[in-house]
């Protein structure tokens, strides 16, 4: 099968892989219908790396796909059936999982990052890292699957009190999909903090109520004028090394929430300025226990967010899709593996270089 290889540090390779097969009884082998390209996949493959990585695994962790075929053991699904999966496996005996953390599994095996991903045709996961979505869902509706997950299980973090503003530091695809669940879960403002001016343009149809772009605007001052001098009472760092900002911006007694991934980002933090102002601080690591919840939310399409594909490949195109985003030309890239070519029977249909 064609897949996308973790060379050496920056770089990737395009090649064959053999297809995986079921080894355990409660193994599920899937067909990769669609992934996407995370901006996780953009730091493994920065040098230096934002994201470490094993050399030689297939990259991908963003998904949907459809059951062809299961081990034994397996009983909730079927050959056929169209599901989502969360790429981080758990080992379900040490401590971390037992306490209700799995997400700090000791023995975890992360997708396209410690192990092979979906940026390829076939993949075999356990049972429970699978869950059924109607065979009519849009598939690029259920690509965005994995990021919800993540963003879902850090949303039941947080206290969303009716009408409450929140900020979202970072308008990527996980800033605008953090906005959106902000104002289904009760928000009254969500503000959006983006320096991209195409990035800023999608805010607007994905719940925000504005956008300011700190690099025109002074963030703090714009923040106070939207909260009558208070503060946000939510802040959320979808970027990885806005904390300061952060600060800056909170509320007394209100909550930030620390969610995006940077290794390499470093802060200078005045901790008085947490203490003084008995500001709540949560970090957030990848979902614990959501992904039901995100089928449901698929199955009863709550939630739309296909406006933000900006590019739609063959798998093969991956280097066109990568270099768009490192270029800030994409929003959301899809891949499709099994095609070489452009191709709409998909239902969504596929633009080979698409863009806005």
């Amino acid at each position: 099968m064609e897949a996308i290889v973790f060379g050496e540090i920056g770089k990737f390779e395009y090649t064959q892989r053999p297809e995986p097969v079921i080894r355990n009884a409660d193994d599920v082998k899937i067909k990769i219908l669609a992934a996407s390209i995370c901006g996780s996949d953009v730091h493994i493959l920065a040098d230096p790396p934002g994201i470490a990585a094993n050399t030689g695994i297939i990259l991908g962790h963003e998904c949907v796909g459809e059951v062809v075929d299961m081990g034994e053991g397996v009983t909730g699904f079927s050959a056929g059936d169209h599901v989502i999966l969360d790429n981080n496996l758990t080992c379900g005996i040490c401590p971390f999982c037992r306490s209700g953390h799995s997400n700090m599994c000791i023995n975890m095996r992360s997708m396209g990052s410690g192990i092979d991903g979906v940026f390829c045709e076939y993949a075999v996961v356990p049972e429970y890292a699978v869950a059924k979505i109607p065979k009519d869902t849009d598939i690029r509706k259920a690509v965005f699957a994995e990021p919800m997950n993540c963003v879902m299980s850090a949303v039941k973090k947080l206290d969303v009190v009716l009408g409450c503003t929140a900020v979202v530091l970072g308008g990527g695809p996980i800033g605008l999909i953090f906005s959106e669940f902000l104002k289904k879960s009760g928000a009254g403002r969500v503000i959006i903090s983006e320096v991209s001016e195409s990035r800023s343009s999608y805010a607007g149809a994905n719940g925000a109520d504005r956008v300011i772009n700190p690099v025109k605007e002074d963030l703090r001052e714009e923040i106070w004028k939207e909260t009558d001098a208070l503060g946000a009472d939510i802040v959320i760092d979808a970027v990885g090394c806005l904390m300061k900002d952060a600060i800056s911006i909170i509320r007394p007694a209100g909550t930030i929430l620390l969610f995006g991934l940077n290794a390499n980002a470093r802060a200078d933090i005045a901790q008085n300025d947490i203490t003084i102002k008995d500001v709540t601080i949560l970090g957030n690591y990848i979902a614990v226990n959501a992904l039901e919840d995100v089928a449901n939310t698929l199955k009863n399409d709550l939630m739309d967010f296909t406006d933000m594909i900006t590019h739609e490949l063959p798998l093969k195109d991956f280097g066109v899709g990568l270099e768009a985003i490192r270029k800030g030309e994409a929003m959301e890239v899809v891949l499709y593996p099994g095609r070489l070519s452009s191709d709409k029977s998909n239902g969504g249909g596929m633009n080979e270089s698409s863009s806005f």
